[in-house]
This record gives structure tokens, sequence and C-alpha cells, in this order.
């Protein structure tokens, strides 16, 4: 099974299979750290060698936040359920594994299909050991809840970005009929019947609306949402619910209608595509100057990242299902604010910042969604940008060139822009805490050596774990 053994090489997988070829479960064992020959710990860190311009095409997988709400998703339904166009990447293969080991039956049909059956699967807690490692695993909050009226789920963990409550998640809940309470990191849920609503989130949050759709679809009555969030997501989410018999109406508008049903059968349904991926290749094609046709894209949902690289004199062509970005000169400066979609995304401001640090003038990028999301600034100053942070804006000094360095990927997106920063950089870099990258882009070392770039995924010695086994 070429998916399983991509896992298991990559992410240091242990995964079994019958003789049917279905995935049984697996033990995730995310690090940094690998062991080397000998039991010798190491460190793996992608080395690039900047300088060259990206050029061909490249494919676009399936979206890692719709993804992440839609496999969890399939527990409400009572058929099996075909997924296609599954990322290969880790916050997938920890999802499957939490639903393996729940009691699904999960089979792989090729490496970007997925059948699931979740009609033996058990309400068991969701530990902290599972939950640590994403924060998607929240959804099986709502998802246990509308099945089960019960659903036991420790606090989730991901990227650090700064202060990532759950309150409005509980609120949702509570308006449904749950009691909540959290004892000991594990959040506990119960209900004697969940009945419709309305519900008025005080903030515009994703996740939490995504939760609410997924524990009212079976609830009593009509639920009506308000504030809602209007990510592409939360549209392929309600469009999967409503393949299955959910009655979900107005996703991608701020008032979300559900009326309850009683019953979700099976369906076959195909993930969009991944709207960072997509805008995190177009920038890199514009740092380096280059001319990449990037395939598999919905145009509609990149059109604030479109009119961002516009305004910095890049090229961008549309077509149907592709978009060609090409630049010949020095980019120019621009100001950004992040903002709920349809606004610029926040998951695309660390890449656009590399961008910006070789722009011509002075650039402003003001952050609206996450306290902690200008921690790679450290990493970009290292290479010789110019950036000053000051809480949620950094303002950025445009710089004739960046300098290879070692530096880290310190959540997700900020890994993806020390990729690209390595890529316009002159000499070498290497980046360290790569499982960061891997959670969120699929096959992205090969995708970008096929677009030339000069990258290595290398181990290296641990020398700090080195250092204090020594020291002990």
């Amino acid at each position: 099974m070429e998916w399983c053994k991509y896992l298991r090489d990559n992410y240091a997988l242990s995964l079994h299979t019958d003789i049917s070829g279905c995935f049984c479960g697996c033990i995730y064992k995310m690090s940094l750290r690998q062991r080397g020959q000998g039991g010798s710990a190491v460190l793996e860190k992608y080395v690039i060698k900047g300088g060259k311009e990206l050029s061909g095409e490249v494919f676009i997988s399936g979206a890692k936040n719709a993804v992440a709400a839609i496999l969890p998703c399939t527990i409400l339904s009572d058929e099996p359920c075909i997924i296609e166009n599954i990322p290969n990447i880790s916050d997938v293969s920890i999802t499957l594994q939490i639903m393996s080991e729940m009691g699904a039956k999960i089979r792989m049909l090729n490496k970007t299909t997925v059948e699931i059956d979740t009609r033996q699967l058990q309400n068991i807690p969701v530990p902290y050991e599972k939950a640590k490692l994403m924060r998607a695993t929240t959804y099986f909050l709502g998802t246990l809840l509308g099945r089960f009226h019960s659903a036991h789920v420790s606090m989730p963990g991901g990227c650090n970005l700064g202060d990532r409550p759950i309150d409005q998640h509980l609120k949702c809940f509570s308006a449904l009929g749950a009691e909540y309470e959290i004892d000991g990191g594990m959040v506990n849920l119960r209900a004697d019947k969940l009945v419709g609503t309305q519900i008025f989130f005080d903030k515009n949050t994703v996740g939490a609306t995504i939760n609410a759709i997924m524990a009212s679809v079976k609830a009593d009555g009509l639920t009506i949402i308000e504030n809602a969030a209007k990510e592409p997501h939360i549209v392929d989410l309600a469009n999967f619910l409503n393949t299955m018999g959910a009655d979900v109406r107005g996703a991608g508008t701020d008032v979300i209608k559900i009326r309850g049903v009683e019953h979700l059968h099976g369906c076959e349904y195909s993930i969009i595509p991944d709207q960072i991926e997509a805008g995190t290749y177009m920038v890199a094609a514009a740092a380096t100057m280059g001319n990449v046709l990037i395939k598999n894209v919905i145009p509609k949902h990149l059109e604030s990242i479109s009119a961002k690289l516009i305004e910095c004199g890049v090229t961008v062509t549309e077509y149907d299902d592709s978009v060609r970005v090409s630049c010949d000169r020095r980019p120019g400066k621009c100001n950004i604010k992040t903002m709920p979609h349809p606004g610029f995304p926040t998951d695309m401001q660390p890449q656009f910042a590399v961008l910006l640090c070789l722009a011509d003038g002075t650039s402003i990028i003001s952050e609206s969604v996450w306290d902690n999301r200008f921690r790679y600034a450290e990493q970009l100053t290292r290479m010789g940008a110019k950036i000053h942070v000051d809480g949620k804006t950094a303002i950025i000094e445009g710089v004739p060139s960046l300098k290879g360095a070692p530096i880290r990927a310190d959540d997700l997106r900020a890994g993806a822009a020390m990729m690209i920063a390595g890529m316009v950089a002159t000499g070498v870099t290497e980046i360290e805490e790569i499982y960061h990258i891997e959670r969120g882009y699929e096959n992205v070392v090969e995708k970008f050596r096929s677009l030339g770039a000069v990258i290595e995924r290398k181990t290296f010695p641990d020398e700090d774990k080195k250092s204090h086994k020594n020291a002990g």
C-alpha cells in the first residue's frame, strides 16, 4: 500500500493492514527526532540552495482544512463513505488513526481515496497523546455529540498561534441542549437530546461554526447559526453533509440554517483543492521571479491572494481550474490586513511576508486573527530581512536579497514561508522542525523540486540530545 508506506517512511508510523488492504491502525510517533543506526538520535532538516527561478507546473492537493472536518464527519453516517482527493499529510494520518482506534473500518482504495465505515465505531475518549498533535481533534466533539449525544475529547493542540479558546464551541453545544465540563484537560459533553436552536457567535470562528453544523444536522428541528464563518472548507463540509442527506443551507454566508434529519446515508465525495497550498506556490513563484502554472485550483478561492500579488506588480492569469503566476522584476510594496474569508487569509501572511522582505519599499502587515503569527520574523531577520514587529503589526522594509542561514519552522505556515525564504536566499539554508510543514503540505519537497528548486531532506546528528546525554 503506497499511501501507508509513505506515512511509515515519512512520519515514523507503524502500520498494519489485513489481507484486504484495510488500514487498521497506526502508532503515531511524530517527532523532529528520529532514530538513526545504533539508536543514535538524528534531526531531519530541509537543506535548500537558493537562487533558482521556479518554473513549470504543480498540482494542488485536497484541502487540509476541509478534510480535517469531513473525515470526522463520517461518524454521523449510517453507511460507509468514500472520500476522494485526500491529501498525503500527517494530520490525515492522525485523524484516521483516532477513528481506527475507535472501531472505524478504514480502507485505502488508492493513495488519494479512502473508504470509511463507522457503523461499529465506539464512543471512546480521544486522548491527549493524539489531541495535542493538531487543533482539528475538536471536530470529534461535534460529531460524537451528534451521533451518541456524548463526547469525551482532550483539549486540542496544533500550531502555537496564541490563545485559541473553545468557548464558542461550548456555547453552541450548550445552546443545542448539551451539558459540559472540563476535567483534567478533558472536555466532556452529554445531552439527553439535541434540539434545534438559534446560535449567535460573539466573534467569527471557523472551528465553532464547523462544530455547530456537525452537532445540529441530526438535532430535532431547525438550527440557525448567525455570524457564521464563510471559508471555502465550511461550504465543502456543508456540501458533503447535503450529499449524505442533510439539510444545510446558507453555507458561505453569515447565516446558516440546518434542519435536522434522522439519518445520513453513505456517499462518494471529493475534497476541494487546498486554497493555502495553492497560495503558497503562487507566492513562491513570485518571490523567485519565476513562472509557474498552478493546477487543480478554484480561482474564486484565491481572489484575495491574487489581488495582493497583482498589487505588488506580479502577473496572475486565471483559467478555469488553474492560475499562472509570473514575475520578471523586483516586487513592489503593499500593505496587508488579514481578515476572515473573503478577506486576505491569515494562513498566507507568513509566506507573503517573505515576498515583501524583497519588495521595493516599506510594507505593513496587520494581523487580526492570531496573536503569535509573527514568531517567524526572528528567523527572517537571521537571513538579513528588516522586520519590526509591534504587537499584531509588522513593518517590513524591503532589502535587495536574503542570505541563507540555519532557521526553524515555528509552525505550519511559517515553515512554508521559511522554505520560500530559503529558495530566494543566496547560499544554503537549513530548516529545522520540518514536521510542522508536513502537517499540511503533501510531497512538498518533491513538488518544489519539480519546479526547479534545489532542496533535499537530510538527517543530522542531534547535538542537543547528545550534549544532554553527555552532561548526564
